[in-house]
């Protein structure tokens, strides 16, 4: 029968090209041209540009509603862009980001070098002049205009509001920056081209989005080795992330066509990470290159098969290109345990599927991947059962793989007919003792990805795993054997220590510490007292948003208390964790107790948040009509939207941040919905959560001004920015209360936001913590003493 090569496969990325379009070629040639153009003009020109009509349409028109209008517009985009970017890394994957991002890059780039070229042309005293009217000075390319135009225009298909949204917010952004005069229609009309000529050329490069093709060189590559394949069909990727395909030959068999390829890197990664993670025989092999995967796969299918297990057989490894190879492998005719009725799991079944487990382990065969897509039966009744998916076994395999292969079955079958009959099986094929061995290896670390992934639907199922094996063997050993080389919070907190010390080394070369001694008395002084309006603050919060009455004075000596707990606890979780002691002490049950304080942090993400947008955004520009975002706030955008998508892409840390919010937020929306009902508990949480961030900010401000000279200018917002970001990045931080991680962006935002000398940021940062982390530990430990004595926490 001949082949069907019209519905032929793409065998590889390499021949599944992204198609490319000439015309964004010469779309993208011809806007570079007419930039080009409009730059030598610019250089040739010697009258001005007149500038009456936007100057008429300005009288009509305040210019403060121009910058309200304009930042409304600019945070808009920000938000927009942030959710494109997380909504396409969390449904497309990271891939579908790269024109969207390289092509906005590429605009912002290219106008920022047409600003610094019209400069070096025409120098910047006659700039303003040619491109901008009123002698307002700030770019003559709006690179962040351009950079969201090329954005738009190479972002994912879909997505039809959020895309005519951007084109809106962009069009106000463009159309307050020329009526207030901050830029000219030239300069507009060259920042349109920049955006237009960078996304041409990137669709152009990169390609469109990639398009099935068809071919018929896997039937070329399966006929050399006597395979003849009467139709193919493209089937889900695997574990690993590689192209797979399901094969009809003309002999009546069916095969799996798996594509190798270097470009599938789903499975390095995931490799590489657990062999960081775990010790010894535990860690994967990291088996570099497709060719000696596809060898190791052979080598393993034929060793199992020479055991007398039941596994397919590799029909043919052969190349389709340069660096991608071609796994054919037999596909019996079986079910997996995830396709069976509970009805057909039957104690004969389990029987089966140890039987074939022990006949591995007895040649020394190591599986390394059970889960319910890999262990299978044969006929109906079974008659025997099926292993697939030992690519990542091993051959002459140690104790202590088989061991983990047995808590791997042992665990599958609980999650398919529960912890009783799954360890009895295991009772009956391994016996007792041999069953009681396994229990230290009955953890999470040991455990294949697939079922790591399956038990967060119950959490609970290996410690009753646990438990049932200490009921039948009293004697098992109860302590985990150690797999792990290091926890992650290990090496995140290696990770930040280093980088802190690094950093502040680098910020405390060439200071004079002499100067610490120097600072005016008056602003430190104002400084202290600033101080303890933050603990009132704190007070008023927790009084406002807790619905049983709290006495005021002992109210504070909490937040004192909370003060010292906090040395030895993560940034934050001290005081919630008394906060919240406190409150079920005062009488409430401890559900609304968890609800009022995470109503406190929530409230206080929802003032924090946006003041730092905004702060960010008024530290940007030199003129107060510059109408675009600092790169201050840019950079906080993307490392916001950086931390979000990594936390919702990354399992472990997604159940990290939902198992520490959960508890606090579960009754928040009821507790919110009750303070509605109360006008003065409303004032006094959000009173108190926006006084205790200003206090914060005028804490730190003054003891800047007590070291910086009288003559010195100190923005208040650019404080305001470097505060809210360093307690951002404290919460984030491993360390307890943040320490060393906020000092060094304390530091590093004065001298980069605020423009202080190190020597000024160095005492000015030492001097805020001093007063609002060090010395409140003191009367923080008495007041911890005092309330646990009175039963109070």
């Amino acid at each position: 029968m001949t082949p069907r090569t019209d519905d032929a496969p793409s065998p590889a990325p390499h021949t599944a090209r992204a198609p490319r379009r000439p015309v964004d070629l010469l779309v993208g040639a011809a806007g570079l041209l007419v930039v080009a153009a409009i730059m030598l003009a610019v250089q040739l020109a010697t009258g001005d540009v007149d500038a009456t009509d936007p100057d008429r349409l300005r009288a009509l028109l305040p210019t403060g509603l121009f910058l309200l209008a304009a930042v409304g517009a600019n945070l808009l985009l920000i938000v927009l862009v942030s959710y494109v970017v997380l909504r396409v890394l969390f449904t497309e994957g990271p891939r579908a980001l790269a024109r969207p991002v390289i092509s906005g890059i590429a605009a912002y780039t290219l106008a920022s070098l047409i600003n610094a070229t019209l400069i070096a042309l025409i120098g910047p005293e006659r700039l303003p002049d040619v491109l901008a009217p009123d002698d307002v000075f700030t770019s003559a390319a709006l690179g962040y205009v351009a950079a969201v135009l090329a954005f738009a225009r190479t972002m994912p298909t879909g997505m039809p509001r959020v895309r005519s949204a951007l084109w809106a917010g962009n069009t106000t952004v463009a159309a307050c920056a020329l009526l207030a005069g901050v830029t000219s229609l030239l300069a507009l009309v060259l920042t349109v081209l920049v955006g237009l000529t960078c996304a041409a050329l990137v669709r152009y490069f990169l390609g469109e989005r990639p398009l099935p093709q068809t071919g018929g060189r896997l039937y070329d590559e399966m006929r050399r080795f006597g395979l003849n394949a009467t139709d193919v069909v493209r089937a889900d990727d695997d574990v690993e992330g590689n192209p797979r395909y399901l094969a009809e030959f003309d002999d009546g068999r069916r095969g799996e066509v798996i594509v190798l390829s270097s470009e599938s890197t789903t499975g390095f990664w995931r490799r590489l990470r657990d062999l960081l993670f775990l010790r010894g025989p535990v860690a994967p092999r990291m088996l570099y290159g497709v060719r000696r995967r596809a060898e190791h796969a052979a080598l393993m299918s034929l060793s199992a098969r020479q055991a007398g297990v039941t596994v397919p057989r590799v029909l043919a490894v052969g190349e389709l290109v340069p660096g991608t190879v071609l796994l054919v492998r037999e596909l019996p005719d079986f079910r997996t345990l995830d396709e069976l009725d509970e009805s057909e799991l039957t104690d004969e079944l389990l029987d089966l599927c140890w039987d074939e487990l022990g006949l591995l382990h007895r040649y020394r065969l190591a599986h390394g991947n059970l889960n319910g897509t890999t262990v299978g039966v044969l006929g109906s009744p079974p008659e025997r059962a099926v292993f697939t998916g030992l690519d990542r076994g091993a051959v002459a395999a140690p104790q202590l793989q088989t061991a983990l292969d047995q808590a791997a079955m042992v665990t599958l079958l609980a999650m398919r007919v529960g912890v009783e009959r799954a360890v009895d099986s295991a009772v009956r094929a391994l016996g007792v003792s041999a069953t009681a061995a396994v229990l230290p290896f009955l953890q999470p670390a040991g455990l294949p990805y697939t079922l790591r992934a399956g038990l967060r639907g119950d959490r609970g199922l290996l410690g009753r795993l646990r438990e049932r094996v200490v009921s039948m063997a009293p004697e098992a050993p109860s302590e985990p054997a150690r797999l792990e080389r290091m926890r992650p919070r290990t090496i995140v907190s290696v990770i930040v220590v280093t980088a802190v010390g690094l950093v502040l080394l680098y910020q405390l070369t060439g200071v004079d510490f002499s100067t610490i001694g120097q600072a005016d008395p008056g602003w430190a002084a104002a400084a202290a007292v600033v101080s303890v309006v933050c603990t009132l603050s704190a007070a008023m919060i927790l009084i406002g948003f807790v619905p049983v009455p709290l006495p005021w004075w002992r109210t504070v000596m909490v937040q004192y208390a909370g003060s010292f707990v906090r040395i030895a606890a993560p940034a934050g979780l001290g005081s919630i964790a008394v906060n919240t002691r406190f409150v079920t002490k005062a009488g409430a049950p401890a559900s609304l107790a968890l609800s009022a304080v995470g109503l406190t942090q929530l409230v206080g993400f929802l003032v924090h948040v946006p003041l730092l947008l905004v702060c960010a955004y008024l530290t940007g520009t030199s003129y107060w009509t510059g109408f675009t975002p600092s790169p201050t706030v840019v950079v906080i955008s993307i490392a916001g939207t950086a931390a979000v998508g990594m936390t919702l892409l990354v399992p472990r840390l997604r159940r990290a941040v939902v198992d520490r919010v959960r508890p606090y937020l579960r009754g928040v929306l009821p507790r919110l919905l009750d303070m509605l009902q109360s006008p003065s508990s409303l004032a006094l949480g959000f009173g108190g959560t926006l006084l205790l961030t200003v206090a914060f900010v005028l804490c730190m401000h003054f003891s800047v001004l007590a070291f910086a000279d009288p003559e010195t200018r100190v923005s208040l917002v650019a404080v305001a920015v470097v505060y809210l970001a360093g307690n951002a990045i404290g919460s984030a931080a491993p360390t307890p209360g943040g320490l060393g991680a906020v000092e060094a962006a304390l530091i590093g935002g004065m001298t980069t936001v605020v423009g202080v000398p190190a020597a000024v940021a160095l005492p000015a940062v030492l001097l805020f913590r001093l007063l609002t982390f060090w010395l409140p530990v003191l009367p923080g430990w008495g007041a911890f003493s005092y309330l646990q004595r009175r039963e109070a926490i």
